[in-house]
């Protein structure tokens, strides 16, 4: 008896446009990324207004009322869709890091294009992976999804940043401003990546502080025959504070830093397990073999759910070619910590300077400088929107998806949930080799395809 085929369904027909839409959906992305869209540098405004622009102009032509909205800084843009279901908001950022070096760069970064690759075909050009190319992932679905029923799917808005690689200093103030607008059921954030080459949902995300620490002893560089052996080097006195702030097994010593740290749950300890992650891997790609934190914990959860304390940067006295013997007047360092879900960053900072305080020895002198922090961001699953993301994305990547954690912090996910009450899901389809921020960026064109229909997978699942 011959079965009868699966009768197709209205998600069927947006994947179907989706694949066959995919040279026109290159092209779009292509002519978005010609745009040298860099927030850093002032000189480049004018091109962060005509990227602004260029969105503006292509959500109003899928059917979102959209808006092109000035700040003190980079414009912002609005597409807003009001239909049934839960208030769905998607967020993207359309700046771009500087192309420096440009020496490195095998072709003009903003003259992007098409590449075959021993991996495969990739979207070549500043901007590909981050994050032009990530968000218009979901433009892409928002478009077939049009173009096949007639509207857009559900209750959506889009929210694109122009300075997020800037440090996004309009952003909170704009959030203020505008939350009844923004204020979402759940808000979701292309800007990750697949987890070895399979799809994931990030849920945790580290928080950030740092601090950087000056000590002063002698009003001036000393002669290191006529003082050395009298007096105070605060060198020594750093790099002994410095030495101390880890124990043998990889541990913090500051007192009180693991007091707001959780344990990570069984079952979530378990998923990682299965992920089957190589840290050997992992290192040698930089050259290094063994794991460098706390010993009793496993690689991922050093990565993803343990706190870090590391030295960026430290110096003092003479750096030039040969030889001065002086004993500097000065000895500094640079520290960032980071957060796991519980840590207050200012708390952290302070238990750092206190640490710091006990331990200046008489003649020395401590002063810190310290930067804003942001404290780590914890998506609770229990949203049912969650479970079926993920199914979404393993139906759509023939693998199961998995919920993960990310090392780095990506500050607009605190933001959502401490300005807007919004919790937030990390979908991205980013590779580790895409080089990001670096010469050569570029997005898989299998990332750029997949990503598309993964979104309107999820779409399909959530946003009726």
């Amino acid at each position: 008896m011959t079965q009868a085929p699966a009768a197709r369904t209205a998600l069927d027909s947006v994947l179907d446009r989706i694949d066959q839409d995919l040279p026109q959906a290159v092209d779009r992305l292509i002519e978005l990324l010609r745009i040298p869209s860099i927030s850093t540098d002032p000189a480049f405004n004018a091109d962060s207004a005509r990227a602004a622009d260029w969105l503006g102009k292509d959500l109003a032509a899928i059917g979102f009322d959209a808006s092109v909205r000035p700040t003190p800084g980079q414009p912002m843009v609005m597409g807003r869709h009001q239909g049934p279901g839960r208030h769905i908001l998607f967020y993207g950022h359309y700046d771009v890091q500087p192309v420096d070096p440009l020496s490195l760069w095998d072709r003009d970064p903003f003259d992007p294009e098409l590449q075959d690759t021993p991996g495969g075909k990739v979207i070549r050009g500043r901007g590909a992976s981050d994050d032009k190319g990530q968000l218009m992932t979901f433009i892409e679905a928002c478009r077939a999804w049009k173009a096949v029923h007639g509207s857009l799917p559900g209750n959506l808005t889009i929210f694109l940043e122009g300075e997020e690689e800037s440090g996004s200093p309009s952003l909170v103030p704009f959030m203020r401003e505008n939350a009844d607008e923004l204020r979402s059921d759940l808000a979701l954030i292309c800007d990750t990546g697949l987890f070895a080459d399979k799809p994931a949902i990030v849920t945790m995300l580290r928080g950030i502080t740092g601090d950087e620490i000056t000590i002063t002893a002698a009003s001036k560089d000393l002669h290191s025959g006529m003082y050395g052996g009298l007096a105070m080097n605060p060198a020594r006195v750093l790099t002994k504070i410095l030495g101390a702030m880890f124990d043998d097994q990889g541990r913090i010593t500051i007192p009180g830093f693991y007091d707001d740290v959780a344990e990570l749950p069984d079952a979530m300890r378990a998923q990682w397990q299965g992920l089957g992650f190589d840290h050997a891997g992992f290192l040698d790609e930089v050259g290094l073999s063994v794991p460098a934190g706390e010993q009793d914990r496993t690689p991922l959860e050093m990565l993803w759910s343990r706190p870090t304390a590391e030295i960026n940067g430290i110096w003092g006295g003479y750096q030039g070619a040969g030889s001065k013997t002086v004993i500097p007047s000065q000895a500094h360092a640079k520290l960032t910590f980071r957060l796991v879900p519980g840590m207050d960053p200012d708390r952290v900072q302070r238990a750092f300077r206190d640490w710091v305080r006990a331990q200046i020895p008489a003649d020395c002198e401590v002063t810190f400088k310290g930067k804003d922090g942001a404290p780590a961001s914890e998506m609770s699953i229990e949203d049912p929107a969650f479970e079926a993301a993920r199914l979404a994305l393993s139906e759509e990547w023939g693998v199961p998806a998995a919920f993960v954690g990310c090392g780095g912090s990506i500050p607009i996910a605190g933001h959502f949930k401490t300005v807007l009450g919004t919790d937030a899901m990390l979908v991205g389809f980013g590779r580790d080799d895409d080089q990001i921020h670096s010469p050569n960026e570029k997005y898989d064109l299998k990332s750029f395809h997949k990503g598309i229909r993964s979104w309107a997978r999820i779409l399909d699942r959530i946003a009726g």
